[in-house]
């Protein structure tokens, strides 16, 4: 990845966290109906960011090690979060956690998997998981031409955005890759419709809450907020434009 992928949104975790899309409520129902999940399984979330998932977890009555090594969108888990008895927050990254050898059932990377080294990062998940735990990779995925203003959209980050096609996961952890990190096991894909509707504050925000933006101040930044404008003059309608994704759950088991 290019830089340092910990430190790419230490000055992005107030947009990350305010407008970055939840995860429906059917990722955790197939992780039930699919990997058997209940309240009382540990879940180990791997680059948890700013909590997200792991809320969904904690709102389950699961305990949650919430595994990030950005210090800022570990605290601001850690703030949202808080009241939940059940959450851990852990300094580690995915190939060296720090968690016990055979400690949980259940490993999740909602938004993260493409930034891990999948060598060492599966090697790690073996580690801590229990005989017969499961992995689930999770992502967002955008839809890229589902509407007009999906393809705008597209068109806008290929054109302005510093290292799109180097970074997306869309391009970084294909389906080729993910059966990679699974195989010799099989990996199954389950796909949910979610969306976000947004004004244009949070059309900005959510452009800002990703690392291929230009940050305010950074080259490119003007030109950006600039498209943004018009995009969201051309296609907002009754003053909202809507973001449409596919939620992807990629989920099996890690075997030697």
């Amino acid at each position: 990845m290019p830089g340092d992928s910990v430190q790419r949104f230490s000055n992005r975790v107030d947009s990350y966290a305010k407008y970055r899309p939840n995860y429906p409520p059917e990722v955790l129902r197939c992780l039930q109906e699919h990997a058997g999940l209940t309240p009382e399984m540990i879940v180990a979330d791997i680059g948890a960011g700013t909590g997200l998932l792991t809320e969904r977890f904690l709102h389950n009555g699961n305990v949650v090690y919430a595994v990030e090594p950005n210090e800022n969108m570990r605290k601001a888990a850690e703030a949202a979060l808080g009241q939940y008895p059940n959450l851990r927050t852990v300094d580690g990254r995915s190939e060296a956690t720090t968690l016990p050898s055979g400690s949980v059932d259940l490993v999740t990377a909602a938004q993260a998997f493409h930034w891990f080294e999948p060598v060492g990062t599966r090697a790690e998940f073996m580690r801590i998981l229990r005989p017969q735990g499961w992995v689930a990779l999770i992502w967002n995925n955008r839809r890229d031409d589902s509407t007009p203003f999906m393809t705008a959209y597209r068109q806008m980050l290929d054109g302005l955005g510093t290292d799109y096609r180097k970074v997306d996961h869309k391009f970084v952890a294909d389906a080729p890759a993910i059966e990679r990190f699974f195989a010799p096991s099989s990996v199954h894909l389950y796909t949910y419709a979610n969306n976000q509707v947004l004004d244009y504050d949070g059309l900005v925000g959510r452009l800002q809450s990703t690392s291929y933006v230009p940050a305010p101040g950074e080259p490119g930044h003007d030109r950006m907020m600039a498209a943004a404008r018009a995009l969201f003059d051309r296609y907002a309608e009754e003053g909202k434009v809507r973001i449409e994704y596919d939620t992807q759950v990629y989920l099996g088991h890690l075997a030697p």
